[in-house]
């Protein structure tokens, strides 16, 4: 009986229900959009480090984030070795260049130089090529969202890193920089001779532990061990990067009040609907007020139509939300909304509708069942 007044109630103004749920579908639309630009930003910087098998990173002291650090000596990389309970530990490169466009103009990308012999720091989601051709000369690996930018087709395709030739042999999916510079993936080899390092130099040391020692425990013993380095696990190290990123660059905090208005926004606007569509029903609530029902009859219908009302609208909300994460990837934006982003949004959308709802309430168990009959 609750549900089916509740419905007659939604559905007996078909112009008003359409304006409650537009309201809620924008929220929703709204939300997800802002939301995902974070999580994606926030991904974003952080994901050649989530996506390394190394659980332990080693840098030069003072490391801020993952892609501005110094040279590190060869020295460094034999005191690791050294260092009881590493079971491997291989070179790595990260470093900004130049890529000249075979047709003219430049763009910057972000050098990924690691050893194919290993495969720690390789690039992930190969689609096209192949991860073993990057033991070539000159062989690099870019993302296929990037290759317009990079003035290529597809493999096999030239370009210039710093004046020294490049071919793509291999195309990722999905690797997404968060900067304007794409990230390449090249061999260990490549990258210093791309990035100008001389031999025994490198940026990072990626380190993996033998069995039944954890990242915490050879983290500490190579800062113990080794001196003039930073020591990080793979979680502490990606969590430093983002909060740099997130916390002291405008982006990311322009990013996180965006998302917190949109929260705002999105729930004032979602208030503002229920609430008009409930003070217009009075009389209907009147009637039933006048005909004997309590309060909490009338609270259950209400809360009823604001559950309705969320269900509806997030439906539609979440299939537009989709709809502009996938054309966002198409266009190069990195905005993401996971499942337990999704999951999350469902039921703040209940409790938004049904705090509104909540918040008319009072108005209606305020209602003088008289005013049914001075109506008429």
């Amino acid at each position: 009986m609750i549900i089916r007044i509740a419905l007659r109630n939604l559905l007996h103004d078909r112009v008003r229900l359409a304006v409650t749920l537009t309201g809620v579908v924008f929220a929703v639309v709204l939300i997800a959009v802002q939301g995902g630009l974070f999580v994606g930003f926030t991904r974003a910087t952080s994901c050649v480090i989530d996506n390394t098998e190394a659980e332990v990173w080693v840098a030069s002291r003072g490391v801020r984030n993952f892609d501005v650090t110094h040279p590190l000596p060869d020295q460094k990389f034999h005191q690791v070795l050294g260092i009881p309970g590493v079971a491997r530990a291989e070179r790595f490169i990260v470093r900004f260049a130049n890529w000249k466009k075979p047709a003219g103009g430049q763009e910057s990308i972000e050098i990924v130089g690691f050893d194919p012999a290993s495969g720690l720091g390789r690039p992930w989601n190969v689609v096209a090529g192949s991860e073993s051709a990057l033991r070539l000369p000159d062989a690099v690996a870019v993302d296929e969202l990037y290759l317009a930018k990079l003035g290529v087709t597809g493999l096999g395709d030239r370009g210039e890193i710093n004046d020294r030739r490049a071919r793509v042999m291999a195309l990722t999916r999905g690797i997404r920089s968060f900067t304007t510079s794409p990230y390449v993936f090249t061999s260990f080899e490549n990258g210093l001779k791309y990035t100008g390092l001389t031999r025994g130099q490198s940026t990072y040391l990626l380190v993996r532990p033998v069995p039944g020692v954890t990242p915490e425990a050879l983290r500490d013993a190579i800062a113990a061990g080794v001196s003039g380095v930073d020591v990080f696990t793979r979680q502490d190290f990606a969590d430093k990067t983002q909060y740099y990123w997130m916390f002291t660059t405008g982006a990311g905090m322009a990013l996180l009040i965006a998302a917190s208005l949109g929260l705002v926004v999105g729930g004032v606007v979602v208030a503002q609907t229920l609430y008009a569509t409930t003070v217009d029903h009075l009389p209907e609530f009147g009637t039933l007020r006048a005909m004997g029902a309590p309060g909490g009859y009338i609270h259950r219908i209400i809360v009823t139509q604001a559950v309705t009302a969320a269900l509806v609208g997030y439906t539609f909300g979440i299939g537009i939300s989709y709809f502009l994460v996938g054309l966002a990837e198409r266009g190069g934006a990195s905005i993401l909304l996971p499942p337990g982003m999704a999951v999350g949004l469902f039921f703040l959308t209940v409790v938004m509708c049904v705090s509104a709802g909540l918040v008319s309430i009072r108005k209606v168990t305020s209602i003088d069942p008289a005013m049914v009959f001075r109506g008429a």
